[in-house]
């Protein structure tokens, strides 16, 4: 924990201190910030809380009170709840603003982890409590210049694999081979192994109607072989099996074939508008130093397929934050599941990725990823497809 940082982040933010709970290992955005281990038994309530200027202060149970030993500051140990509130309103004393993992009518799901229960106790102090998203994303969610360059060497091999995957259903069809879009899935994931690559879930492989599902998942017994005439969906994503790996995650589309079909060219087109709109606004604002919420781009691309008539087939939010895990904690690209408030940063990753899912038919996604990098300069990390590619 870089408890300077932690601090002046807070005051940059006009807080007057983070408070941090946990019970049961239930917040591991907690662990993950404060450095603590999370695979350690908690089975007490302790509180932590960093002031925005002076020592931080700990409150822990008398079964557990050398829980938060590893962080800075004096501890106060409780026994019966009395004594627990009774010094919890002594730690944080006078009325102050304080950021808790909360977010207000769960706008943002992935920091709301405190339970109702304990801001209205915190609020029947006196207090006001607002969302630490922000925080949370800072420290949960930035990416370092080695994170960075980690992002980019997967998305080379990514890129690469992606295009092998192509190749092989393009020769399979030319050899009349009975490759299916299980085979392809595999081969993908043998082809990670052998490139230092590891990811969380098998990619999706689907052809027709299978992607119009957008979680598809390929099977041995749903998938079918590639023939002329289909429209072909992958969507993989993989990190470099190294400490500190960033994610890398595109979906690309093609067809098997020479004559696409006009409805498939249409829907593509449309969805590639929407994409590069996204990605216009995000380093137009970061070129003009204005800031960028996660809401934003998603209207922005979500509004040129609403234009299209097509916005009751994009059923998804437009992009996702990226890190360690594929779905990072940081903002995501959402004014449609959840509202998403929270700041673009430098040092960010994350996907843009519309879609158009015509059920029964055809699915169209492109996903490119984007990183804020550390001077403001807004990027797409890798290739970008414009064309269908044709097998």
């Amino acid at each position: 924990m870089d408890l300077k940082k932690i601090q002046s982040a807070v005051r940059r933010h006009k807080i007057d201190g983070w408070l941090f709970y946990d019970f049961h290992n239930r917040d591991q955005l907690a662990y993950r910030i404060l450095g603590l281990d999370s695979t350690k038994m908690t089975t007490r309530r302790w509180f932590y809380f960093i002031p925005a200027k002076g020592e931080p202060k700990k409150l822990v149970h008398s079964v557990e009170k050398y829980k938060l030993d590893s962080l800075p500051g004096k501890s106060e140990v409780y026994l019966p709840w009395e004594q627990q509130h009774a010094l919890l309103k002594k730690m944080l004393g006078t009325k102050k603003k304080i950021a808790m993992q909360y977010s207000p009518k769960n706008n943002i799901p992935y920091v709301s982890v405190v339970d109702a229960g304990t801001v209205e106790l915190i609020k029947s102090f006196g207090h006001k409590i607002v969302t630490s998203a922000d925080l949370v994303t800072e420290f949960e969610a930035y990416i370092d210049e080695k994170g960075y360059k980690l992002h980019l060497e997967a998305g080379k091999l990514v890129d690469k694999i992606r295009n092998e995957a192509f190749q092989l259903i393009k020769k399979s069809v030319n050899n009349n081979l009975d490759t299916t879009e299980y085979d392809v899935q595999q081969f993908i994931m043998k082809r990670f192994a052998e490139g230092g690559l590891v990811t969380a879930d098998a990619p999706i492989v689907g052809t027709n109607e299978h992607p119009a599902n957008p979680h598809f998942e390929p099977t041995l017994k749903n998938a079918r072989k590639f023939k002329k005439g289909d429209t072909v969906l992958i969507d993989l994503w993989a990190k470099k099996n190294v400490p500190g790996g960033v994610y890398y995650d595109i979906t690309w589309v093609g067809f098997i074939g020479g004559d696409p079909p006009a409805k498939y060219i249409k829907i593509f087109n449309v969805v590639k508008s929407a994409r590069d709109a996204a990605i216009i606004f995000v380093k137009e604002k970061f070129a003009k130093k204005q800031t960028c919420f996660g809401w934003e781009v998603d209207d922005v691309c979500r509004n040129v397929i609403v234009k299209a008539s097509y916005g009751k087939y994009f059923v998804h939010r437009t992009g996702h934050s990226i890190g360690a895990e594929v779905h990072g904690n940081g903002a995501n690209i959402d004014n449609l599941e959840t509202k998403d408030e929270r700041r673009l940063m430098p040092g960010a990753c994350f996907s843009i990725e519309p879609g158009i899912y015509l059920e029964g038919k055809m699915a169209v996604r492109s996903e490119i990823n984007m990183f804020i990098k550390h001077n403001g300069e807004a990027v797409v990390t890798g290739e970008v497809q414009n064309e269908i590619v044709l097998l």
